[in-house]
């Protein structure tokens, strides 16, 4: 089965609201350049993906997506992450032969190897395998088989109807947890958390280029 990775990215002028009291305009939208280029590379160096698609009517970021030979969908980009995904879903299923592994743009520390490790445990169709956030409150991989398999609807409590979701639909969901996926980067603490960890990532290259010792995380502004 074909495996194709699908990322929703939304514009970056509404691009992670909630770092606004900490981050000023120009560098959110800096800082989900980064991510989303952390999760292509991540994406680009998995093997056993058939291809990815970036779900964006966002300029930069398909212009990004291309250097990295993603392709690049307009439909249901305005219609938040379930939209983007669900549109998706639906064009990818006119292939019986194709799973759609789906993504966040904010999970800068994805490994390809973290990848492919959601592609060795993903049964035969029908399947649903997920690795939740590390709250264990959304979903921030999911591979499904065929990609239709299980309606989709995301959200900071995604996780566990995800879960039940799949069993209505008679599939014993897999679920792994791994570490890099798990962390989205949504608030402060997350950025903290991510800086706590070895420096990796260009995300963590450009928040590092903001940040001295004598200006903690908690009461930075950039």
């Amino acid at each position: 089965m074909a495996v194709w990775g699908v990322v929703p990215v939304k514009e970056r002028d509404r691009a992670k609201e909630r770092l606004a009291p900490l981050l000023k305009p120009a560098v959110r939208k800096a800082l989900a350049l980064a991510m989303l280029e952390d999760v292509l590379a991540a994406l680009a160096a998995t093997a056993r993906l058939a291809g990815v698609i970036v779900v964006t009517v966002d300029r930069g970021a398909g212009q990004l997506a291309r250097r990295y030979g993603a392709r690049i969908v307009a439909e249901g980009a305005r219609g938040g992450h379930t939209g983007a995904v669900t549109a998706t879903a639906r064009m990818l299923a006119a292939d019986p032969d194709i799973a759609m592994l789906t993504l966040p743009g904010d999970i800068p520390l994805v490994t390809s190897g973290e990848i492919e490790q959601i592609i060795t445990a993903h049964h035969a169709a029908p399947s649903f395998t997920i690795v939740p956030s590390h709250d264990e409150g959304g979903s921030n991989a999911i591979l499904v088989s065929p990609p239709d398999a299980v309606p989709l609807c995301f959200g900071v409590n995604s996780f566990f109807p995800h879960l039940r979701a799949a069993e209505e639909r008679g599939i014993c969901p897999t679920v792994l947890r791994l570490p890099g996926i798990a962390l989205d980067i949504d608030n402060p603490e997350d950025l903290a958390v991510l800086m706590q960890r070895p420096l990796s990532t260009r995300t963590q290259t450009l928040l590092a280029a903001n940040l001295t010792p004598a200006r903690p995380l908690a009461a930075a502004r950039f």
